[in-house]
């Protein structure tokens, strides 16, 4: 180590810990800092003295593939180019990933000055995730290598930390690694999801004091009894022993009010990590977390010493009673049958390399548009962002290890008891969490591994059942190698008419579908070559929406059969099954625009709220559809009767097909819409509830009277420099319908103080109409963006949006 004479440590770190802060005064003097992290998706939020937040997303130097010197702290990095976290290695376009453009080690480079309220405190390095290799070097001194993308690494570096100028420079190994979910010697095309390399998730500083709460786990017990409780576990970490008691107080928080609160004395007896349990009772005034009131509390956890506060932490919970039985899964003591879509959280251009904001939206799609009740987060732990908006929303979540089918080596499988050891420590505090995927997805049977990877998510968490996905060569021997709470299967067969087939519950444990639909081709009755393409096969297209309520309503019929996660929310990138590298089984496309196959989705919601009319077709006389959507054309919705016209004539009357759907919220409608389109007739629906009409909507066959729109999901942006919102564009009838046939080029032009994440110009006839670009802030940039996107035949729309600096904490 350097002997400049800008250090804060020019000893080891014994002789730091020794002479910095012995005993309880020392410890109690520490100043008080009471800023916010700035990092609000923290699974513990530590906020309160003595504790500071450094983010570090802002300013980092990108150079590049790594070179040997890169690392160094006098390395001369004036020729990198300066980025924002998160971020991705590769440069891509929203289709045609090539993963060899990744396979490299990458160096990023970041300068921070650390205040002067930092020193006399142990400093942290956190990554909330890097793909897939982290090693990390602080002003020249190396530290351990971190293997896996999808879960964070931390590091404390107290000893190296300097008070002027500090370089920590980072390896990025994003090449094929022995690593879960990859390992196998196939290379990426052995996983059904691509992993473009990169830190794609935030960097942060911590600092604390020398006796500090390194986590809390707050578990709801008993919550529908009357002596409902939550039992709170503090981990202490201790770098040096006060010479007098501690105090551990927890309180549960309704915002300013105090719900419970319990105090704790005692003397730590040892350095390291010392556990300490409390409890907060007396909560007969609160009120359970429910999928329509998702109600969250604050928990506070305060070390003090001779009174004084020292560093408190806290975390957000929802008190909630989840149950897998074999007679069906129950919420509150209620039968609730699990209905949601798996979701990958990879996006076009960036992957996984996506601002909290996109993230959230992803979980609002589910909830609000989708009206789904649970999501898979396959296969992966995913984004703490994400975790946090389920919670809100009242989304429920299964949250499962990384992986996909391969099992490796025993230094493998090592990294994987890890992994589902660092998720359950992560994210159990999350109340949506009702589900903890401890096998790899659609793996053989491992009885030792997967004993392993269960006991240590229920030595962390007993409050939650494990589970992970079967399929049908796992499940022929389960009685004698499967060792889970909930049996999860994947099913993919045909009913013998070619239809959706669900096969009945294992008999006498809990029962639910992870899978269904997906690509699986129905009619063949094997294969998964189906590819739901806006622009593609439309026969295929209009079967999708029809096999996922067939899914659904065939598991329904079965009061044992708990639910199903069906495959999938979103398309994603690929090698597997896929048309220019994007795999096509979700009910909306990559850039999260539904597609026919989201109908029967968006259609199960309240008509008293939002009444809806969504036809399972194109109203088109195009090429594939010169007859128009043909004889048993279908409609999703959740009216009563719809009425449909034809160039305003009357058409039909129908009811939904109750018959055949006897099972799901809202069944769909069906009608022979076989006709001349020679005159580019128009189609209206009106919906009816009881006797009235309470939504009318029509369609135009007419290209002639196309028009362009814009939209963004956010008139507003914080300027941090990662802040994004979603820019979606479309060719569409008069009437406001994608017209997913009719292309042309998009050009986009952007001033202020943003930039565009997307492909420029993008064409929609490979899209299928419609496509997206985000908008991304630019550091230290308020005021605002203008976004004109023009199209190369139906002229020119343009969007404004705010860009402000964040709120004060």
């Amino acid at each position: 180590m350097s002997g400049n004479s800008h250090m804060l440590r020019h000893a080891s770190r014994r002789e730091i810990i020794r002479n910095a802060a012995v005993g309880a005064f020392a410890l109690a003097s520490a100043p008080l800092v009471g800023r916010r992290s700035a990092s609000a998706g923290e699974a513990v939020r530590q906020t309160g003295p003595a504790f500071q937040t450094i983010p570090l997303d802002q300013d980092w130097l990108f150079g590049g593939k790594s070179s040997p010197d890169a690392l160094a702290f006098a390395f001369d990095d004036a020729g990198f180019s300066r980025v924002t976290l998160p971020h991705c290695v590769p440069r891509l376009s929203w289709r045609n990933w090539d993963p060899a453009t990744w396979q490299d080690v990458y160096i990023y480079r970041r300068h921070f000055t650390v205040p002067q309220s930092l020193r006399g405190r142990r400093v942290f390095l956190h990554f909330a995730g890097t793909m897939v290799g982290t090693t990390p070097t602080i002003n020249g001194h190396t530290l351990p290598q971190h293997l896996g993308g999808y879960l964070p690494s931390r590091y404390e570096i107290t000893e190296w930390v300097r008070d002027a100028d500090n370089v920590l420079a980072v390896a990025v190994d994003s090449r094929w690694s022995n690593v879960p979910p990859q390992g196998s010697p196939n290379g990426p095309k052995r996983i059904d999801y691509l992993e473009p390399g990169g830190i794609f998730r935030s960097v942060r500083l911590q600092a604390v004091p020398f006796v500090f709460l390194r986590d809390l786990f707050a578990k709801p017990v008993k919550v529908l009894d009357a002596d409902r409780r939550v039992d709170v576990t503090c981990s202490i970490d201790a770098a040096v022993l006060a010479d007098q008691p501690i105090q551990i107080q927890v309180e549960m928080r309704d915002g300013a009010r105090l719900v419970s609160r319990d105090l704790r004395t005692l003397r730590l007896e040892k350095t390291g990590q010392t556990d300490v349990t409390l409890t907060l009772s007396n909560l007969g005034n609160i009120e359970l977390w429910d999928m329509g009131t998702p109600r969250l509390y604050d928990v506070v956890a305060t070390l003090l010493i001779q009174g004084r506060p020292v560093h408190d932490c806290r975390v957000r919970i929802g008190l909630r009673e989840a149950r897998f039985e074999k007679d069906g899964f129950f919420l509150n003591g209620r039968r609730v049958r699990l209905f949601g879509l798996n979701r990958h959280e990879i996006y076009p251009y960036v992957g996984g390399a996506m601002p909290q904001r996109v993230m959230r939206r992803d979980a609002e799609i589910l909830r609000r548009e989708f009206n789904c009740n649970i999501v898979r987060c396959s296969h992966y732990p995913q984004s703490e962002a994400f975790l946090d908006a389920c919670d809100e929303l009242g989304l429920m979540v299964w949250e499962e290890v990384p992986g996909w089918g391969y099992i490796g080596d025993d230094a493998w499988k090592e990294l994987l008891v890890r992994d589902a050891a660092d998720m359950v420590r992560r994210d159990r505090n999350h109340p949506s969490i009702i589900i903890w995927g401890t096998r790899v997805n659609e793996s053989p049977n491992d009885q030792a591994l997967y004993r392993r990877t269960r006991e240590v998510a229920k030595a962390l968490d007993d409050s939650r059942p494990t589970s992970g996905s079967m399929v049908p060569s796992s499940r022929k021997n389960w009685k004698q190698e499967w060792h889970e709470d909930v049996f999860a299967f994947d099913d993919y067969h045909s009913a013998p008419d070619g239809s959706v087939g669900i096969a009945p519950p294992v008999p006498d444990v809990p029962y639910m579908l992870a899978e269904a639909v997906g690509q699986f081709n129905y009619s063949q009755k094997k294969n998964f070559d189906c590819k739901y393409r806006r622009a593609g096969d439309v026969a295929m297209q209009q079967q999708q929406a029809l096999r996922h309520a067939q899914a659904h309503s065939r598991a329904a019929a079965n009061p044992r059969n708990c639910g199903v996660i069906a495959w999938c929310a979103f398309d994603y990138a690929s090698l597997i099954n896929s048309y220019d590298g994007v795999k096509c089984p979700g009910v909306a496309d990559v850039f999260r625009i539904p597609k026919l196959g989201a109908t029967f989705y968006l259609a199960q919601s309240d008509p008293k709220s939002r009444p809806l009319i969504l036809p399972n077709f194109y109203w088109d006389f195009g090429p594939q559809t010169s007859r128009g959507p043909g004889t048993n054309a279908a409609v999703f919705s959740n009216c009563d009767r719809l009425e449909l016209f034809i160039n305003d004539r009357p058409h039909a009357k129908v009811l939904p097909n109750s018959q055949d759907y006897p099972h799901i919220r809202h069944a769909p409608f069906f009608a022979d819409l076989e006709l001349d389109g020679a005159g580019r007739p128009e189609l209206r629906i009106d919906g009816y509830v009881g006797d009235r009409l309470v939504l009318s909507r029509s369609f135009s066959s007419d290209p002639a009277q196309d028009q362009f729109t814009l939209q963004a999901d956010d008139a507003e942006l914080i300027d941090d420099g990662a802040d994004a919102t979603r820019l979606v564009f479309a060719r569409v009838d008069k009437f406001g319908n994608i017209r997913p046939f009719m292309g042309g080029d998009v050009q986009l032009r952007i001033s202020g103080a943003g930039t565009i994440v997307g492909d420029n110009p993008l064409n929609l006839a490979d899209s299928g109409g419609a496509g997206a670009v985000w908008i991304k802030a630019v550091p230290r940039g308020a005021g605002r963006i203008n976004v004109t996107a023009t199209h190369s035949a139906l002229g020119a729309k343009s969007v404004d949006i705010k860009v402000s600096p964040p709120p004060a904490a």
